[in-house]
């Protein structure tokens, strides 16, 4: 006999990512949210099972390739729309991300289909699970709240992207000055006077690379020089910014294609 499912499983934190109040995982089968409201904006997918929701007394519902983004101070309630309950990811965000001029544009139309934007919601959820990763899901999240206030707003007053080369490399002098260290998006913004999402679109578009992935690929190089000298992979994850072995391990696989300890091994 199959063993039953929890009817409840929940976890919740407070990622060290600027804008973010609140990550929360959950899986329900039989509990129903009654009306209820945040004081942040709550931004959800379900990667299983379906929910069924009123907000300002109209019905709404979450099929999976669907993006729910339910505004602050509006109340709402939730439950199940089907019999085997749903499992959800949610992310609440101060308006720092998204202000509160977006609430009625968020009212009339709170779900949104949109599978890059789905798609990119969850690499955000991805990178928050992974100690270290701040960085990366600051970005993703920043290229988010771009795609959500385009939704939000009428796409004709949005122009073309604007290359900025002089801000690209002013941001990659900045990280190659705090390889070790780090920095937020929101502390280089305010270093450089540039909005995070234009630092992004400028830094990729420059490079062909996100701001993230060039941090970590810089100190998978430092990381490299310091185990063919010899060093222990953990004390050189922590002497080149990783959040700890692992950390370090994870990126170092992806980029040179063996575990650090390894690299070291057939160095010498």
């Amino acid at each position: 006999m199959a063993a039953e499912r929890p009817e409840r499983a929940v976890s919740a934190w407070r990622p060290r990512v600027p804008g973010v109040v609140e990550v929360f995982h959950a899986r329900y089968t039989e509990y129903a949210y009654p009306m209820h409201v945040h004081d942040a904006w709550t931004l959800l997918i379900v990667d299983d099972g379906a929910v069924r929701y009123d907000l300002d007394r109209h019905e709404h519902g979450t099929p999976h390739d669907t993006v729910s983004l339910l505004p602050p101070h509006v109340p709402h309630n939730g439950a199940p729309a089907t019999a085997d309950g749903f499992r959800k990811r949610v992310l609440y965000l101060d308006t720092s991300r998204l202000g509160d001029d977006l609430i009625g544009a968020a009212v009339d139309r709170p779900d949104l289909r949109d599978p890059v934007l789905r798609r990119r919601v969850g690499q955000v959820h991805s990178a928050l699970v992974r100690p270290g990763d701040e960085l990366e899901a600051e970005s993703r999240l920043t290229l988010v709240g771009e795609r959500l206030r385009e939704h939000l707003r009428s796409r004709d007053a949005a122009g073309p992207p604007r290359r900025d080369p002089v801000l690209a490399r002013r941001l990659r002098e900045l990280l190659d000055a705090r390889v070790v260290d780090g920095l937020t998006l929101e502390e280089a913004g305010a270093l450089l006077s540039a909005h995070p999402a234009h630092l992004v679109r400028a830094f990729s578009g420059a490079y062909g690379i996100a701001p993230h992935q060039y941090l970590m690929s810089r100190r998978v190089g430092r990381a490299r020089r310091l185990l063919l000298e010899g060093r222990a992979p953990g004390t050189v994850a922590v002497d080149t910014g990783f959040y700890d072995q692992a950390h370090l391990t994870r990126h170092f696989r992806r980029l040179v294609g063996v575990t650090p300890g390894r690299y070291r091994a057939v160095g010498r």
